[in-house]
């Protein structure tokens, strides 16, 4: 018991420096969410705070790695994940309050640094002419193993015919976010990353992106849920993120809204 005390104050104490929101832990539920929202959900928050008053801790990262956390005991009171089937397991197994709701459809695309050696073309026919060439030293995307939005492109790129050449060339990110810095920041010559991401000012100014069509892979349908323990104010911001001005937000992030 000890133990799992212990392991949980670690995640909640590497949770907070990740993304919180200033102020006191034990007055902010903490709201944990897929690295594809950080920009929306953080302009969604500050909406919510200045109407409801309420304060929030905001925690971005895998939404897989969140999942196992949850099921271990974590203490966050909301989920928000890139992939609707962790939300399912997790109600299965009687961690969260019901099967929660679908929030958005979230796209992806390949994003290309200034100067790169690659070009962004929405079929990525530059990026297989780039394999071929050799010109191609290193590529970005979210693991796959844990990472919705890195499954995504490993879909898009099994589709193209390319994902045992680029392979060996892969930089993985811990979540999407992360990719998106290898991707944009040289650390890589490109990469598969989220729209969310690349129409925030901060990475698009970075590069080029092109959307892949979705077409090319599995949905990205994202639902978010109350875990057991919620608190009001994670309630309120629950229900606040589907009015109009919260999802005007997600809008101009390139989220679909879309009704179950």
């Amino acid at each position: 018991m000890f133990l799992k005390a212990f392991i949980t104050t670690l995640w909640l104490s590497a949770a907070m420096g990740l993304g919180g929101l200033p102020g006191r832990a034990q007055a902010q539920p903490v709201i944990v969410a897929a690295s594809d929202l950080k920009f929306a959900l953080e302009e969604v928050a500050v909406l919510f705070e200045k109407e409801k008053k309420h304060k929030l801790r905001l925690v971005f990262g895998s939404s897989g790695n969140f999942y196992s956390q949850i099921l271990q005991g974590a203490p966050f009171q909301m989920f928000l994940s890139a992939d609707e089937d962790f939300v399912f397991k997790l109600a299965d197994a009687g961690r969260t309050r019901d099967r929660g709701r679908l929030y958005a459809l979230g796209r992806i695309g390949i994003l290309v640094p200034h100067g790169s050696v690659l070009k962004a073309d929405s079929e990525l026919k530059d990026l297989a002419a780039a394999l071929k060439d050799g010109r191609l030293q290193k590529f970005a995307i979210a693991n796959p193993d844990h990472a919705p939005y890195g499954a995504r492109a490993r879909e898009a790129l099994q589709h193209a015919g390319l994902w045992s050449q680029v392979q060996p060339r892969l930089v993985l990110g811990e979540n999407i976010s992360q990719a998106a810095q290898f991707a944009s920041s040289g650390g890589a010559q490109g990469g598969i990353i989220a729209q969310s991401l690349a129409l925030a000012p901060s990475v698009g100014r970075l590069g080029t992106f092109a959307l892949i069509p979705d077409s090319w892979h599995q949905p990205l349908r994202q639902r978010m849920v109350l875990l057991k323990n919620a608190e009001p104010a994670a309630q309120a911001f629950y229900d606040f993120i589907g009015t109009p001005a919260a999802q005007a937000v997600m809008g101009r992030y390139g989220f679909v809204m879309s009704k179950e």
